[in-house]
C-alpha cells in the first residue's frame, strides 16, 4: 500500500514557513521551492536499491554500497512543478525529465491535460511526480491515469508536493492507494474556489510572478 509522509525536518518547516509568507517575492520564493524539493529527494528516494561494492581508499579497501542502477523520471506538472525540478536534479542528475500539461477548470475545478512528454523508456522506471500544491488532487489523478494509461502501475508512480490539503490527500489515497504521497504540511481545508487554505496561494504565481 502506498504511504503518505510529511517532512517535518526543522529546515523544511522553516522554509515552508518563509513560502507561505505573503511578503515573500519570487526571486526568493523560487529559491525556497528548489531548495524544497531538494531536501524532499533524500526522503522520495529513501527505498532505492543498494549493491555491494568494493572502492579503493588512499589506506585500504573499502566494502561499500552503490544505488543498483535504478532508472528514475522527475514529471513536473505544468507548469508550477517546474519550480521542483532544478532541486531534485540536484541530487538526481541521473533523472530523465518528462512534462504533463494540466490545467484546472476554474468553473468545474475538474483537470485538462494538454500536453505530455515522456522517454521512451518510461515503463522501466519510477516516476516521480512534481506538483508544489495538492489541492483537490484532481491535476495528480490526471497525471497518474495518464501514466497508468502507457502501461505504468501504481507502484512505481510518487508525488511530491510542498502543501497538500486533507481532502486532497484522502481522495488520491482513495482512488490510488499504491502511489507513495510526500509533502511538507498537510492543511485542513478548500475553500470554494479550491485553493488550499491557509496554503500559500497560487504557486505557479509566485514562482513566475504572474497574476
Amino acid at each position: 500500500m502506498g504511504e503518505t509522509f510529511v517532512m517535518d525536518h526543522p529546515l523544511v518547516q522553516h522554509k515552508i514557513s518563509r513560502l507561505r509568507d505573503k511578503s515573500t517575492g519570487t526571486k526568493e520564493f523560487r529559491e525556497l521551492a528548489s531548495e524544497l524539493a531538494m531536501l524532499m529527494a533524500y526522503e522520495v528516494t529513501r527505498g532505492l536499491p543498494l549493491v555491494d561494492i568494493e572502492v579503493e581508499t588512499p589506506v585500504a579497501v573499502a566494502r561499500a554500497k552503490a544505488i543498483a542502477g535504478k532508472k528514475l523520471c522527475l514529471l513536473p506538472v505544468l507548469r508550477a512543478g517546474l519550480g521542483m525540478v532544478d532541486g531534485m536534479l540536484s541530487l538526481l542528475p541521473m533523472a530523465k525529465v518528462g512534462h504533463i500539461g494540466i490545467y484546472r477548470d476554474p468553473d468545474t475545478l475538474k483537470p485538462i491535460d494538454y500536453y505530455i512528454k515522456l522517454p521512451n523508456d518510461i515503463n522501466e522506471r519510477d516516476v516521480v511526480i512534481l506538483d508544489p500544491m495538492l489541492a483537490t488532487a484532481g491535476s495528480a489523478l490526471a497525471a497518474i491515469d495518464a501514466l497508468i494509461e502507457r502501461g505504468l502501475i501504481e507502484s512505481q508512480i510518487a508525488l511530491a508536493c510542498l502543501i497538500a490539503s486533507k481532502p486532497g490527500v484522502e481522495r488520491l489515497t482513495e482512488r490510488r492507494p499504491h502511489v507513495h504521497v510526500f509533502c511538507c504540511a498537510i492543511d485542513d481545508e478548500l475553500n470554494s474556489h479550491g485553493y488550499i487554505v491557509p496554503g500559500l496561494g497560487d504557486a505557479g504565481d509566485r514562482l513566475f510572478g504572474t497574476k
